[in-house]
């Protein structure tokens, strides 16, 4: 039988029963569609993070106290300022050396009041991470070393406590405390799951004194290039570790983190889209189920065929371009339901989603796949049937 006479046959045969055909190729429109929209999902997030990761500054390096080994227990930071000159000398330009010391606290403006992260700096934190200002001015280095008491409030906080008035000159009270409002940073929104816009920045040692500690939490460091990173890493680390012995020290690159969360992602990527292959897994078993009816149905036709001169390969190959056929259309149904729901999923939650071309590949052979396998035992029963028993089949 002719490859084209035999697609023609089996469009006739999926048209004569055509709601079972549509019933039938539910499961797979459906696994198929759960695939391409959860790996769109799971891509779409790996995206963003890596966005934001890579949105905080170039040639970062992250220098925390403990190891970030899996399951090392935290480490209490016995960081201070003296640490920080240190590290200083080593780096070679102080521009490049951030500090934090952080604490959620409620921040005041009269009768309004909003709970942010206060985070202790230095006035170097623009230059090492990327933050601009949309109003006034940021802290200076007469600020930390003074501790004088005024603040850069997020956009976030600034909308809390002042609404659509000019915030900058007000006073603001952190924990009892006044401090002045000298600028405000632009919108930054979610980075990492933490609200950039809820933030508000003052000296470190005005953090310090108001928090009664010494410590600093940790440090970051802006490497003048990428190939230095590594070797500036080491040398900061090599220079805590001598200061504080029984401490350890890691140093963790922009590259280090990506790579992480790139690999947790991707893992989660694959299991979610192994659960909705089991969708399309019972949508294959359901093919075959259908086919072996109709195998049974049409019992008297193959014998008919076979009488007339038709091989076992002949049905069998006529049957298994059904079983594809079914499966086929059911597969590019599918991505069109997945691109719209991934779409969808895009424009109207806050959840990312990005359709990939190898995803859409991988679920449409998968798709086909299915056809071939759960349609090779009824092609090989219906190839095998004796044409005398099929005449007399009633």
């Amino acid at each position: 039988m002719r490859v084209a006479e035999a697609w023609r046959v089996a469009i006739d045969a999926l048209r004569a029963n055509r709601l079972r055909s549509i019933l039938t190729m539910l499961g797979v429109v459906i696994g198929v569609g759960a695939v391409v929209a959860l790996v769109a999902i799971g891509t779409g997030t790996k995206r963003q993070i890596e966005q934001q990761v890579e949105g905080l500054g170039s040639n970062l390096l992250i220098v925390v106290p403990g190891r970030l080994d899996p399951g090392a227990a935290p480490s209490a930071s016995t960081l201070t300022m003296d640490d920080v000159e240190a590290v200083t000398r080593v780096v070679g330009d102080r521009s490049r050396v951030a500090v934090t010391i952080s604490s959620g606290e409620t921040v005041r403006a009269g009768t309004r009041s909003a709970y942010a992260s206060m985070q202790g700096v230095l006035e170097t934190t623009p230059d090492v991470f990327v933050r601009h200002l949309d109003r006034g001015t940021y802290l200076t280095r007469t600020d930390v070393t003074t501790g004088r008491r005024v603040a850069v409030l997020g956009a976030g906080t600034a909308r809390d406590l002042f609404g659509d008035r000019d915030p900058i000159g007000r006073q603001i009270t952190i924990g009892g405390v006044r401090f002045r409002v000298i600028g405000t940073f632009e919108q930054l929104g979610q980075s990492l799951g933490v609200d950039r816009d809820s933030e508000v920045h003052v000296p470190v040692t005005a953090a310090q004194r108001l928090l009664g500690t010494q410590r600093i939490d940790g440090l970051a460091i802006r490497a003048p290039d990428r190939e230095r990173i590594d070797a500036l890493g080491s040398a900061v680390v090599a220079a805590l570790v001598k200061r504080h012995p029984d401490t350890d020290f890691s140093a963790v690159t922009q590259e280090q983190i990506l790579g992480v969360l790139g690999d947790i992602l991707g893992v989660l990527t694959g299991v979610l889209a192994a659960i909705a292959g089991i969708s399309l897994l019972v949508g294959g078993v359901g093919v075959s189920n259908i086919m072996l009816v109709s195998v049974r149905e049409r019992t008297k036709e193959i014998g008919l065929r076979k009488a007339v001169g038709a091989r076992p390969r002949d049905i069998g190959v006529q049957f298994l371009l059904e079983a594809v056929l079914l499966t086929t259309i059911g597969g590019v149904l599918g991505m069109a339901l997945g691109i719209s729901t991934a779409l969808l999923v895009d424009r109207l939650t806050p959840v990312p989603a990005a359709v990939t071309w190898w995803s859409l590949a991988l679920a449409f052979g998968v798709s086909a796949a299915v056809g071939i396998i759960f349609g090779v035992i009824p092609a090989q029963r219906a190839g095998r049937l004796d044409p005398v028993v099929a005449l007399r089949t009633e």
